[in-house]
């Protein structure tokens, strides 16, 4: 059973420049929309990615930590494919297959597994700030965030970044009990070794490169 966490915010609030501390061979990033990362450290990412990139690389087993960047933008980009559909059918279909992959983290990945669903936010009727979502049936039959124990709002005021971990009643912000206090930098590699050691899951894995791998010597096997 693997673990989705959800991290939200508006444009220019730090989602994406949180993922800069991590190794360019310990995550892999389904960079959506194509944008480039807003730091220089080169990291291994699928640009254009669909749902069947993110289904069929998300069983590579070499790495155990991913980020959908920006997931919402699946949604948008079929939600436009499909614009001069009519009938309702579009809507369903496009709930459905953000459902279905938030489904196949929880319940093909391995428990090892953390899958990081970077979106966007907006306001809902009430008033509270939730992940953007295309249409009313993800919002009304779903609530998308309840899917996530943890749900993280990227934010930048007072020219700091920062994630807040619990909401004060205007945001869906959430985490367990003692495992993030109120407020912390917007350091997605440090929320990932706090997830892990809070659920005592096993380290963060490494691809190995060709130049790290060890020469053998004669007569090793």
């Amino acid at each position: 059973m693997g673990v989705p966490v959800l991290i939200m915010g508006k444009s220019g609030s730090g989602k994406s420049s949180s993922m800069r501390n991590f190794d360019e061979n310990e995550i892999a990033i389904f960079n959506v929309a194509s944008k480039p990362l807003p730091f220089r450290k080169k990291l291994k990412k699928i640009d254009g990615a669909t749902y069947e990139t993110i289904a069929k690389n998300l069983q590579n087993t070499a790495l155990n930590t991913y980020i959908v960047d920006d997931a919402g933008y699946l949604m948008t980009f079929e939600s436009f494919d499909k614009i001069m559909e009519k009938g309702y059918e579009k809507f369903t279909t496009n709930a459905k297959h953000f459902y279905d992959m938030i489904k196949f983290v929880i319940s093909v990945l391995p428990s090892d597994a953390i899958v990081y669903f970077v979106q966007h936010v907006e306001m809902s009727d009430d008033g509270v700030l939730k992940p953007r979502t295309v249409g009313k049936m993800i919002d009304t039959q779903l609530c998308l965030e309840g899917l996530f124990s943890v749900v993280l709002l990227a934010d930048s005021s007072d020219g700091k970044y920062k994630f807040i971990t619990q909401t004060d009643g205007t945001t869906v912000a959430k985490s367990p009990i003692e495992m993030f206090s109120l407020e912390i930098d917007n350091d997605l590699k440090f929320v990932d070794d706090t997830i892990r050691e809070y659920y005592d899951l096993p380290k963060r894995k490494k691809l190995v490169t060709n130049k790290q791998q060890q020469p053998t010597t004669k007569g090793e096997k």
